[in-house]
């Protein structure tokens, strides 16, 4: 017997396209301070421990995981069988989005419940703004 995802999380970047639709859409484009700015953190990914730490350490981003993690698990409590999508977008989808998209998975498989994790952008080229 197989388990039903619970939960559906896609990261993604707003200059390739619009959100996906979900239950719960998350902007980190004008909170965060955005690796992209520092040349040493550009051409790097999600993948890249360092954009990770540098993602992980911006102030309040460590908050926001746990509210949308709390957002998520009520909508799972609900009497509705559906899947609960949650959509985490950034500028160009390769650090801020997928940082946070796995750090939110982490704290919902940590909770019990079962994820899947996308990164619509994630390997696209950099965008130069």
């Amino acid at each position: 017997m197989t388990t039903a995802v619970a939960v559906r999380i896609e990261s993604f970047g707003y200059l390739h396209g619009a959100p996906p639709a979900a239950h719960l859409v998350i902007d980190l484009r004008r909170h965060f301070r955005d690796p992209h700015v520092s040349p040493e953190l550009r051409y790097l990914t999600a993948y890249d421990e360092r954009v990770r730490t540098t993602v992980l350490n911006t102030s309040g981003i460590a908050a926001l995981v746990e509210a949308t993690a709390g957002a998520v698990i009520a909508f799972t409590c609900g009497p509705g069988a559906e899947t609960v999508t949650v959509a985490d977008g950034c500028a160009g989808g390769r650090h801020r989005a997928p940082t946070f998209a796995m750090a939110l998975a982490e704290r919902l498989r940590h909770a019990g419940l079962t994820v899947a994790l996308y990164h619509r952008d994630l390997g696209k080229p950099v965008v130069h703004r």
